[in-house]
């Protein structure tokens, strides 16, 4: 259940079961009010009493059959509306058969012990919540009363998370079938409180149909795929990843990032370094190699010589010519030299901020992945349309700048969003604020080059990447630095390939 559906592929599924099943799509709604009162008696049956607000669409058509299954079970109940469901809908037939009075949103008066039921609008919501709406879910909030949501709560946009007009923090979310990216996305994730999927008896065999293209970013997208050496291997025949450093007092990054690619399992890690840090890096690595490089023809001959698979270029190099002059040469290698993949991080990223086209047409024509891992700041230099756009979710933001720069894209943040130029998109999900810390992208950035350079494919390199990052934070918690971050790796690839440590 890891397929991520927008409102409107939601709204598909909705339809295509109705089709299946013959009955029409009512049932769904049953099994959806049903689904809710489980879940709400499951967390809240201790409530004095429950208040429903139904809204005039299908959320709230949701709402009146909650209303009536408590009331049928001997529960306290009081059902608010401010509109009456338009004549021959589901939630027409829903309010039809609940008994309850319905009174008027407008004079909602939370009672103290009472759970609010926010069943006004759900991830179909496309404008700002106003009026006797926002007052009750205001009221609501400031109540302190456990809430409910149906869907989503009221007020956040199901393909962003972000908020229309006004909204209320939720105890609990029961959505039905798959999550939508308001789900997901901040602000929308820390909004939902608990989010529960629920089966409504929606078939998975719509999915065939609708084929979503974003998913959960978890082991089941990339988990196959994740490299296990053969018994016979040989160190570069496990990749051999190379990362540039910058000047004497900026070395620290690229060692992050060799060691992030070293831990996640390439055979062999060089740090290109400036002849004047070669020193400062010597006295810093052992395992991973050292090798001078800060002319166009030295990395040429590096890259003739040695073959990396991979390249990380960023993390501390500085942002001016130099790094685009080195991109462009990994990108395009002399003639007959196999083009390694590059992931673009920090530095190199706001190098490009004057000629993004020039890198753009430099990766569409490469035999090379290349992958960008922008934060949001990085972005709006490279993307600045997209980043001012505000009808772009981060979602679409990132799956647009994929597909025009012709890369994998990384956009960090707590919900990083990993998109492809082939439209497939994921959402990150297990982050934990103790990875906002300096070098924890740098670390990041080794990791998926060192994927790379095993061999697995961008996007999928990038997904495992992330998700793996996330899981080694998890487990250092409080107190981490960036340097903690390799040294979990070990247990957590255990994990995931099913070894023993």
């Amino acid at each position: 259940m890891h397929e991520i559906l927008s409102p409107q592929e939601m709204g598909e599924a909705d339809r295509l079961a109705a089709e299946a099943g013959g009955a029409g799509s009512y049932p769904l709604m049953l099994n959806a009010g049903a689904a809710v009162v489980a879940e709400l008696l499951t967390r809240f049956a201790d409530a004095a009493g429950y208040d429903v607000l139904c809204g005039p669409g299908n959320n709230g058509g949701d709402g009146y059959v909650i209303a009536r299954l408590l009331h049928e079970r001997g529960l306290a109940v009081r059902l608010w509306r401010q509109e009456v469901p338009p004549a021959g809908t589901d939630g027409a037939r829903a309010a039809d058969e609940c008994p309850l009075e319905a009174r008027p949103l407008d004079r909602f008066a939370p009672e103290p012990g009472w759970a609010v039921v926010d069943a006004l609008f759900g991830a179909g919501l496309s404008k700002p919540v106003e009026g006797p709406y926002a007052e009750a879910l205001e009221k609501a909030a400031t109540a302190k009363a456990p809430v409910i949501a149906v869907d989503l709560p009221s007020g956040v946009a199901g393909d962003s998370g972000r908020v229309l007009g006004t909204t209320l923090t939720a105890d609990l979310t029961v959505t039905f079938f798959r999550k939508k990216p308001g789900h997901l996305l901040f602000p929308g994730r820390k909004l939902c409180g608990e989010t529960v999927v629920a089966d409504v008896g929606i078939p998975a065999a719509v999915l065939q149909t609708i084929r979503p293209t974003c998913r959960e970013n978890t082991p089941a997208l990339w988990q196959t795929l994740l490299p296990r050496p053969e018994r016979d291997t040989h160190k570069y025949k496990r990749g051999h990843v190379a990362v540039f450093s910058g000047p004497p007092t900026a070395t620290g990054a690229a060692r992050l990032a060799a060691r992030g690619a070293a831990r996640i399992g390439a055979g062999a890690v060089t740090v290109l370094s400036p002849a004047a840090a070669l020193a400062v890096n010597a006295m810093h690595l052992t395992a991973i190699m050292l090798h001078r490089v800060e002319e166009e023809a030295e990395l040429a001959a590096f890259i003739e010589r040695r073959h990396p698979a991979a390249f990380v270029i960023g993390p501390g190099f500085g942002v001016g010519a130099t790094a685009r002059l080195f991109t462009e040469i990994v990108l395009h290698p002399a003639s007959g030299t196999a083009a390694a993949h590059l992931v673009l991080d920090a530095d190199a990223v706001t190098a490009f901020a004057e000629v993004p086209d020039r890198l753009f047409a430099a990766a569409g024509v490469s035999r090379a992945t290349l992958v960008l891992t922008p934060h949001e700041g990085e972005f709006a230099r490279l993307f600045p349309d997209l980043a001012e756009d505000a009808l772009l979710s981060k979602l679409e933001r990132a799956r647009q700048a994929a597909v025009r720069a012709h890369a994998v894209l990384v956009l960090k943040g707590a919900d990083t969003v990993i998109a492809a130029p082939d439209g497939r998109a994921a959402i990150n999900t297990d982050a934990t604020p103790y990875l906002a810390t300096a070098g924890s992208g740098d670390v990041l950035a080794g990791m998926i080059a060192g994927l790379l350079g095993q061999g697995m494919p961008g996007f999928e390199a990038a997904c495992a990447a992330v998700h793996l990052h996330a899981e080694a934070g998890r487990r250092v918690g409080p107190g981490l630095i960036a340097e903690d971050l390799p040294e979990r790796l070990p247990e957590v690839l255990c994990a995931c390939l099913g070894e023993e440590k």
